[in-house]
This record gives C-alpha cells, structure tokens and sequence, in this order.
C-alpha cells in the first residue's frame, strides 16, 4: 500500500479535525511591539497568522489539486518535483501532491546556497521546483544555469518572481478529487541528499514501500495514537523531522510545526497546543535546561501535564543531559533513534522507553529492522569488539540515484553499510565509537570537513588546513580548523573571522587553531594524529563568534 493511501483515509474518517497547525512566534511577537500599530495595512497582512490550521480533508484536498496540477502539465510517473521551502502549512500538502501524481519528490535543505542549490536540481534530474520566499534571492542567482520546466511560488503575491507561478493560484483551479495514478510498493517514491567523505551530495532514492516502513517503525517504536499532538520543530526536507511526523500520520494524530527553536517558544507552543510527543535536538534540550537552571524560564508558567515523551535524534546524546532532563521532568518517557536517509531516517537502531537505564548506547535494531557489526572482511565481530554497523529491513534505500559505484560500495547482499563504527555490549546494546567518515554532525546538521577546507585555502595567507570536529557539550561537536600559514605571513584570527563571513553561519569553524598540519607519505592529511592532539582540549583555541 502506498504511503498515500493513510493520508486519504484519515481524510476519510476524520475529515474535519485538525491535521497540521503551524506557529510562528515572532509573528505574534511583532503584533505585540509598540511599532505594529504604525504599519500599512499591507504590511500587517503579510505580517498576520501567528497560527493556522489545516484539517485532514483540507490537507487531502490540497495535496489532490497540487497532483492533478501537475498531470496536467505533462509531468509523467516518475519524473521529479523539488521542494525547497521551511516549515510551513503548505509543505506537506505538496510532499503529498507530488507522491499522489506518481511523481518523486524531492526535499532540499534550506540551508543550501544557491550553488548548492543548482547542483543538487542536476543531480536528482529535477523536472519542477516548489520553492518559498526565503529563497527568492538564491533562486535569482542561479536562473541562468537550471533548467526546470516550471517553478512555482509559496508566498504573498507581492514576493512571487517573475519567472515562477504563484502555487496556491494554480492548484486551486484544480480539482479536489484523488487523481487517477495507480500507485504501488515498488514505485520509486523520494529523493533525498546525503553526502559522502567528499562532501559532495548523494541523492538518495527510495520508494513507497520504505515511506510505509517509516510509517510503521515510527508508530510501534513510540506508541502514537489518534489522541497524541506531536511537536515536530526541526525542517520538514530532514528525514528526522518526516519521519518521526509519520507515526502520527499512521495513527492519524495532529502535528504542529513550530517555526522557530527559542526555549520558551518550545514550552509555550508544547503548553499551549497540549503537545505529548516532542522530538529535540540536543542543543535545544541543553538550552530548556540551562533557562531552567538559571530561573530564565519557571515550569509553573506552563502547563506540560500532557507531555508524555522526550526523544532526540540526529546526533549522539550525553549521558548527563538525559539524568539532567529527568531531574525536571521525571514524568517523561525517554527514547533516542539511530538511522541515516539511507535508511529512511531514524528508527533502524532504537533505544526503547524501557531502556532508559542504557542512555549512551543508540540501541538494539529498530522493528522489523536487523543490525550486525562487521570487521573489515565482513566478519561479525564478537561483543565488545569495534567494527562497522550494518543494516538491512525494507527502508533501506534503493540506490545512490544514477550512481552505481557509490551504490554498489555500500549495499552489500540487502546490507546497508553504514560508515559508522561501533560496538555492541553483552546484551546486544548498540554503542558509537566514531565515524570512517570524517563528516562533523554540529546541532543535528552535517559539515563536511573537504568544503570548508577548500574554502579557507583561498585565503593568500593561508598554506594548509585540516577540519576536524571536536566535542562540544551544547552541538554535540563543533568544527576547528587547524591552519598553518604560508612562511613570513602573519595570519590572525581576526583575518580568518572576516574571511569566513562568506561562509553559511552554520558552516563557519566554531575554533581557529594555528599549527602545522600534518600529511602522510601520501599527501594525505593524518586526522587521527589531530585528534589525538586536540581533542582532549589541551590546546588554548580562537572561540569565534556565533
């Protein structure tokens, strides 16, 4: 059954309750500044809805008009529509318009730059691109190297660009009912981008069959029912974010997207939309706690009493930031997943409610999910033993699209070879240990060290550089970068700040450290070798800022 069919049959049997509602504080915060009473009436509007909500029969019909949109204009089973928007009411009646007209869809991260942006629209042969109006400008820049057969526009009608159709007018000239697509398991259903030790890109394809196991993984692991109000904040193009929104799907419960992350917006929205399930991130969590500490934010002020789970993802978890959580909220249950978009996001490795005694290890095998760890010949090792973890159930992916060498490296007899190192104690526990990649995850996000490296040798004062990641107590792990400046140059780290302002914030070194890099025989960088050096801290390093 395709992943579509849960979407109608909610629409079916809960038509006018509410499916998703979206929040944006700063909305409501503006309209409570001394300065809202001076705006024009156009600018209040654009400004206007701090909430909205849509229904189960709403969401079905908006996603039906979008796919018989898209019929209409010749796009074919199979061929590809982009997704490029943050979180909002729209973004999931579009995932759902593009899955329904039989097409793939694609969901790209917002933090991409146009070049990325471009690259990325090549790569996963992209027919047609929804995009929002934090976009605009990027989309300007690159119109001259994509070729897309149409471009459509999420936003007020003042910000659409010339070159693209306004989504909303478009599809509402199209008809609500189910479009005539016949859809199956096997049907190639998303793409979605990973990246490999180059840092460039993968795109990842998967088809209906792995959406549905997301599904039913997601609901089994954390119980969901039509009752439940699920709290996703992290962007919806993240595998996390989707799939953990799946489980309410299955059971058909509401979800409310939070656009924006501050701690008192989390408790708020959770007090006031009586959210139960809630997925952070670890910096997220560590910010609730520290406000809480330091008396910023009093729990009286909100009423949690329906708040029954706290999980996180994306990034291992401290022990100490879990006993520290339970210290303020005893009631909570508490769960972590592993997964990759290789493997349709989390779930594959699962902690389990019951298994809050094991905090530090990601888990056992997710449901209907198997795990192994392997030694260099493909050997299990025994327990205790490092090796690579593997994974194999119906969500694995069904290729590097258009990549066969790639594919081919990592798919091992239905296997999903992971990249990542581990260990499993005497009880079957799943532990990490490190990465034969050398991606830094910082807050839940990917860095690939390669990228920032070629970035920085541009600067004339610079020789080498290495990035490595280091640990941090908030993101999990932040970037440093190691440079060794050319002979006679001095290079400070005020040069090196200004220089990276070209950067994405999120991608900007987080410590600037000068010192020789060293390079194999080969003229390979030795990153073990600086981390050894540097990952105890000993070292006194630039803190830059923000």
């Amino acid at each position: 059954m395709p992943i579509t069919e849960f979407l109608a049959r909610n629409a079916a049997h809960y038509g006018d309750e509410i499916a998703l509602v979206e929040v944006n504080p700063e909305i409501r915060e503006l309209e409570t500044r001394n300065d809202w009473k001076e705006m024009s009436l156009v600018e209040r509007n654009f400004h206007s809805g701090y909430r909205k909500t849509l229904t189960w029969h709403a969401f079905d019909e908006q996603a039906n008009q979008f796919a018989n949109y898209l019929q209409s204009e010749g796009l074919q089973k199979g061929q590809k529509v982009a997704i490029l928007m943050m979180n909002c009411i729209e973004w999931l009646p579009a995932y759902f318009g593009v899955l329904k007209a039989g097409a793939v869809v694609v969901p790209m991260n917002f933090r991409y730059s146009a070049d990325e942006i471009a690259y990325c629209l090549k790569l996963a042969d992209v027919d047609m691109l929804v995009f929002g109006p934090e976009f605009v400008e990027r989309m300007n820049a690159i119109q001259g190297e994509i070729e897309l057969r149409q471009q459509l526009f999420v936003g007020e009608p003042w910000e659409r660009p010339p070159y693209a159709k306004a989504w909303q007018t478009v599809t509402a000239r199209c008809s609500t009912k189910p479009p005539l697509t016949a859809l199956h398991d096997e049907d190639e259903a998303a793409i979605y981008f990973s990246s490999g030790t180059t840092g460039f890109p993968k795109a990842i394809l998967h088809n209906h069959r792995a959406l549905v196991c997301a599904c039913e993984v997601e609901q089994n692991h954390h119980s969901q029912t039509h009752g439940d109000i699920f709290l996703c904040i992290p962007p919806l193009y993240h595998t996390g974010a989707k799939m953990h929104w799946f489980g309410s799907l299955l059971a058909g419960g509401r979800a409310v997207l939070l656009r924006g992350t501050q701690s008192r917006w989390i408790l708020e929205t959770a007090s006031w939309e009586g959210a139960t399930v809630v997925w952070l991130l670890v910096p997220w969590a560590q910010d609730i706690l520290d406000a809480l500490d330091a008396g910023e934010l009093k729990l009286e002020d909100y009423d949690l009493s329906g708040w029954r789970l706290m999980h996180i993802g994306a990034q291992p978890v401290p022990p100490s930031l879990i006993r520290r959580w339970k210290q303020w909220f005893p009631a909570h249950g508490y769960d972590t997943n592993y997964g990759l978009s290789e493997s349709i996001g989390p779930g594959c490795v699962h902690l389990g409610v019951e298994n809050i005694h094991k905090v530090g290890a990601i888990g056992v095998a997710g449901y209907e999910w198997q795990t192994k760890i392997v030694d260099e010949a493909g050997k299990p090792v025994n327990a205790g033993e490092v090796g690579e973890l593997c994974v194999k159930g119906r969500g694995v992916m069904l290729c590097y699209y258009n990549d066969p060498e790639a594919t081919a490296a990592v798919l091992k007899d239905g296997w999903l070879h992971t990249g990542d190192m581990a260990r499993a104690d005497e009880e079957g526990f799943i532990y990490l240990v490190d990465r034969k990649k050398d991606v830094i995850i910082t807050g839940g996000e990917n860095l690939y060290p390669v990228q920032i490296e070629d970035f920085l040798r541009a600067h004339p004062k610079i020789k080498d550089v290495a990035v490595i990641g280091l640990s941090d107590a908030r993101l999990g792990e932040i970037a440093a970068a190691i440079i060794e400046a050319k002979p006679g140059m001095d290079c400070t780290e005020e040069d090196i700040q200004q220089f990276c302002r070209d950067l994405p914030r999120y991608k900007r070194p987080r410590k600037i450290i000068f010192a020789p890099v060293p390079r194999n025989a080969t003229g390979k960088i030795e990153k073990p070798k600086l981390r050894k050096i540097y990952a105890g801290g000993s070292v006194v390093a630039a803190q830059m800022e923000g």
